[in-house]
């Protein structure tokens, strides 16, 4: 039997074939190899009797199935293929089964008889995604607010008018807020409904205190804490009957928080500063303690006390201001004037005072908690705006030797010896060690000292103790044993904390002596009588 087979080789499609060694790209680029495919294919007895099978199905009118027969032929045939397709230099084509392959499913037929592949593929189950964002905050859980209701209908159950005031208020969940909120529905909708409840520590202190529509806190909105605090704390009864010392600890605390937590200085703290920082465990601390002194974090009275007679001290008119006169009195002549010219110039910080060439009660409280702590960054940053003369960012030797050439001519005054600022440079750049900073971005200038080096140094604050501070900078020299003990004993404490302590003993010391002066004298004036 003749089958002209040269006529159908550029409709033969080679993907039907198979090939695990040859590519379907290089059949159809090369029609040689078509050939003689053609030609090998023609000479297999599998063909022959395929080609005599459909011959009789056709002369016996039966249906023909030609991709029945040719996968049949395909499964058969593979390993019959010539050596010169299973050696070529193409890799290999990924495994496939027959059942899933669309080149066993290519048909001739008609358009109607066509399905989409796609239906025949199982759509993949839809998943329900739930909701992570919520505007005003993830509503509480079930049980908790079933938990909450509970417990705010036995709050409310006891008083038919409203929730009364009397009693310890825990600072933590400022209880202030029922001054405005004193009936079960509106506390319901204020504190469930509003999602309040589900919020963590510092976010609820956040929106409760926070005034409507304010993103930040401000002073005023830490008054009504203070002034609960004072009302119910058993650590501050004492106070209760002089108002005018409760007003100032109120304030005092309130500039503390905002030394430390406000850290942009905008004088509004944002619910990030208020995170960051420590005061939502002092105010729990407050809540636990009854001893208000050991709260040393914002809320210790000792601390308060220090504070506020330093300034007392120094207000020789006591009209609540102090000038550049009575600033270079502290610390018994401590700091040099170019310093406190600095400070008055407001480059540190602007002061809140209204009278100008004065510096108020907040200002005082800004700068003693800068000078007697200088390990905390709010102290760098203060000082080191001091230093910073022209405002570049960086401190250069220039600017260094421009302060402590007051400080050489002090110590020449009393006799001291003096110590040349080559060996004082020398001193400080051991310290800081900023040459590790340009090694790491040689785009910063040599010789010079960041803002970052301070803060990466524990000895920080001795540098500017060398620069202003005579006092400091002489204790430092002579490495006063006291000291080290002291700060061996409390590694916790701050410098500030450590501070506070030794003034407070000092101060009530000096008023127990002037007590017991005022008593033996009172003791004089009186008549003596016969103690029969």
């Amino acid at each position: 039997m003749d089958i002209d087979g040269g006529n159908d080789v550029h409709i033969l499609d080679p993907e039907l074939l198979q090939l695990p060694g040859l590519s379907p790209l290089s059949v159809k680029s090369n029609p040689h190899i078509a050939e003689e495919l053609f030609s090998q294919w023609l000479s297999l007895p599998e063909t022959g009797r395929l080609v005599k099978s459909l011959i009789d199905d056709t002369k016996s009118s039966t249906p023909v199935s030609v991709s029945k027969n040719c996968a049949n032929l395909n499964i058969s045939c593979g390993s019959a293929l010539p050596s010169v397709f299973l050696n070529s230099g193409t890799p290999p084509l990924s495994p496939r089964s027959s059942s899933g392959s669309p080149r066993f499913s290519r048909q001739k037929t008609s358009p109607s008889s066509l399905q989409s592949p796609l239906k025949s593929v199982r759509e993949p189950k839809r998943q329900l995604i739930p909701q992570f964002y919520f505007q005003h905050g993830r509503p509480p859980a079930k049980e908790l607010k079933e938990q909450c209701v509970s417990m705010v209908d036995h709050l409310f159950s006891n008083y038919i008018d409203g929730l009364r005031m009397d009693g310890n208020v825990s600072v933590q969940t400022f209880l202030h807020q029922f001054r405005s909120v004193r009936n079960r529905d509106a506390f319901i909708k204020y504190w469930v409904d509003g999602h309040v409840l589900a919020m963590d520590v510092a976010s609820q202190i956040y929106n409760i205190l926070r005034q409507t529509g304010c993103k930040y806190l401000r002073q005023a909105d830490f008054k009504p804490v203070l002034d609960e605090l004072l009302v119910s704390h058993p650590g501050l009864e004492f106070l209760r009957n002089t108002p005018e010392f409760q007003e100032r600890y109120a304030e005092t605390v309130i500039y503390r928080i905002f030394y430390y937590i406000n850290r942009s200085g905008t004088g509004c703290i944002t619910l990030r500063e208020l995170k960051r920082g420590n005061l939502i465990a002092a105010m729990q601390q407050v809540d636990e303690e009854d001893d208000i002194n050991k709260v040393i974090r914002y809320f210790s009275y000792e601390h308060f006390y220090v504070i506020y007679c330093r300034f007392w001290e120094l207000d020789g008119d006591h009209d609540f201001l102090i000038d550049k006169e009575n600033l270079i009195k502290y610390g018994n002549h401590a700091l040099t004037y170019r310093i406190v010219e600095r400070i008055f110039s407001q480059v540190p910080r602007k002061f809140t005072s209204k009278v100008e060439g004065k510096m108020s009660y907040e200002d005082f409280a800004y700068f003693i908690l800068a000078e007697e702590d200088k390990s905390s960054e709010s102290s760098l940053e203060y000082w080191f705006k001091c230093i910073d003369l022209d405002g570049d960012g960086v401190i250069t030797p220039n600017e260094m030797q421009f302060f402590y050439e007051e400080q050489l001519h002090r110590m020449e005054c009393i006799t001291q010896e003096p110590v040349l600022f080559e060996d004082i440079l020398c001193q400080i750049f051991d310290m800081i060690k900023p040459e590790a900073r340009v090694l790491s971005n040689p785009n910063i200038k040599e010789n010079c000292i960041t803002l970052q080096d301070l803060k990466a140094s524990k000895l920080s604050g001795n540098v500017f103790n060398i620069l202003f501070n005579l006092n400091k900078f002489m204790a430092f020299e002579t490495r006063d044993p006291f000291l080290i003990r002291q700060e061996r004993e409390n590694p916790t404490l701050t410098e500030w904390d450590r501070f506070a302590q030794r003034e407070y003993v000092r101060l009530s010391m000096e008023e127990d002596v002037e007590e017991v002066s005022n008593g033996s004298a009172d003791v004089w004036d009186e008549p003596l009588e016969s103690p029969f």
